[in-house]
């Protein structure tokens, strides 16, 4: 999902990337790091710790929410050289009304071929 620039308007989003992007965020998990990471970028360990979850579970939202284009990731080296993976929200705007959900569904993947469709555990 591409950013629009600051003070521009939604950009529609196809039925398959709308419904990636409401699944992932659908998660509280998610949902949270999103909301963090809005306030300010964070290291992966500084995260987990403001979020009160393993860094392991952490990684896991982490990716789902990459995969989105919800968060992007940097790999930078402190002073004392360890290497620290910062993350940060992409912008984003979605407008979600009765017609641009209306104007998705015309581009959603059709049923049966596995692309669109939700699987066990993608949530």
């Amino acid at each position: 999902m591409s950013a629009p620039a600051p003070g521009s308007e939604p950009r529609d989003l196809s039925g398959d990337e709308l419904v990636r992007v409401l699944a992932t965020l659908a998660n509280p998990h998610r949902l949270r790091v999103v909301a963090t990471l809005a306030r300010e970028r964070r290291y992966v360990s500084e995260l987990a710790r403001a979020l009160g979850i393993s860094r392991a579970l952490l990684q896991v939202h982490l990716r789902k929410l990459e995969a989105a284009g919800l968060v992007t990731a940097r790999v930078e080296v402190s002073e004392d050289g360890k290497a620290m993976k910062f993350y940060e929200v992409s912008p984003f705007a979605i407008e979600l009304t009765p017609e641009t959900v209306e104007a998705a569904e015309r581009t959603l993947t059709p049923p049966g071929d596995g692309r669109g469709e939700e699987t066990k555990g993608s949530k």
